[in-house]
């Protein structure tokens, strides 16, 4: 079983900045994609940006610019630095793991508020 813990969440003015963890755990073999979504009330989870192994990168139009994925694969981690965050932003990120077997891991989720 693999388990996932974000972290670095938080409150955060219009324009602050934040930096999202997430480190696997247990049974993790060969980690295939990593990467962020995230769910704003009422609405459905989204993608936020997702990194290879090979690195590279792929991210949501709405955030392009301000945020970064970036990965350990030592540490099995990912990681997300969210800079000039708006109003807009304001979520439940959760972490996501797909396997190269196609095994998809979600972690519990971390709030992030963004706000005056």
């Amino acid at each position: 079983q693999v388990q996932l813990v974000e972290s670095g969440g938080g409150l955060v003015q219009p324009g602050g900045s934040l930096r999202l963890s997430c480190a696997a755990s247990g049974s993790v073999f060969r980690i295939n994609v990593m990467g962020w979504y995230r769910q704003a009330p009422g609405k459905q989870r989204e993608l936020v940006a997702i990194i290879t192994s090979g690195d590279s990168a792929t991210y949501a139009d709405s955030v392009k610019g301000r945020f970064t994925i970036s990965r350990d694969n030592a540490k099995n981690a990912v990681y997300l630095q969210m800079n000039s965050l708006k109003p807009e932003d304001t979520a439940v990120y959760f972490c996501n793991l797909v396997s190269l077997r196609s095994v998809s891991y979600w972690g519990r989720g971390t709030q992030v508020t963004v706000t005056s």
